[in-house]
């Protein structure tokens, strides 16, 4: 007689455990094909980012611009238009290299900036400010002052100044004038806007370009003396 030998009750532990195990495996190995990737949203300067749940995305639907966004991108089209007026000071007044590299660097960016705000305007049918040209550049005229713009007396003072003098005052009020512009960008996010990630995108370069440049001027007044 022939007699069949029963597995161990160790043996019938070990098979149910690596049964249930692979079980596991596989329901893990189909949640994670099945898990969506995190989204994170950038915030304003000097806030952090947020990262948005998985189950979020299929309602994420991005932003609509605000009038907030309008004013920000109407109010800023002068106020970069007055820094080309400045810029176009500097090549009749002071023959320091470094400063006119600083207004070409300035009057390249603000330049295209300009144009990227009346792009956006149009694009969404909003009103652009009327600019004039002169000497090459979109100059504002007529325009509520933003913060940090000169007025016209300081404007014509700034004309009248050269050489040393001229770079004192000009560094001082070009300061002043990106300040403000970073102060846009704070009242611009403070009031909800910057939420459309093109215009969003678009307020932080300015504050991050604005914030370097402001670096460089600093430094500059201070090798002065």
């Amino acid at each position: 007689m022939v007699r069949v030998k029963r597995p161990s009750t160790r043996a019938l532990l070990v098979g149910i455990v690596a049964l249930a195990l692979a079980g596991c495996s596989g329901s893990d190995d189909e949640e994670a094909g099945e898990t969506a990737p995190n989204v994170v949203q950038p915030g304003a300067p000097g806030e952090p980012t947020r990262t948005l749940p998985a189950e979020s995305l299929e309602r994420l639907k991005p932003p609509k611009y605000t009038p907030a966004d309008v004013r920000f991108m109407q109010g800023m089209i002068p106020h970069h238009a007055q820094a080309l007026r400045m810029t176009d000071l500097v090549p009749t007044r002071s023959s320091d290299e470094g400063l006119k590299l600083l207004a070409t660097r300035i009057a390249l960016s603000q330049d295209t900036e300009i144009e990227q705000m009346r792009t956006w305007l149009k694009a969404r049918g909003e009103d652009v400010p009327e600019l004039h040209s002169a000497h090459g550049h979109a100059h504002g005229g007529g325009q509520e002052l933003m913060p940090g713009m000169l007025t016209e007396p300081q404007l014509k003072k700034l004309a009248a100044t050269h050489g040393k003098a001229f770079y004192r005052l000009f560094l001082e009020s070009m300061i002043r004038h990106h300040q403000g512009a970073m102060q846009m960008v704070t009242e611009l996010f403070d009031a909800n806007g910057g939420a459309e990630p093109e215009a969003g995108q678009f307020a932080r370069h300015v504050d991050a370009d604005q914030q370097i440049e402001i670096a460089r001027m600093r430094t500059m007044l201070a090798e002065l003396g």
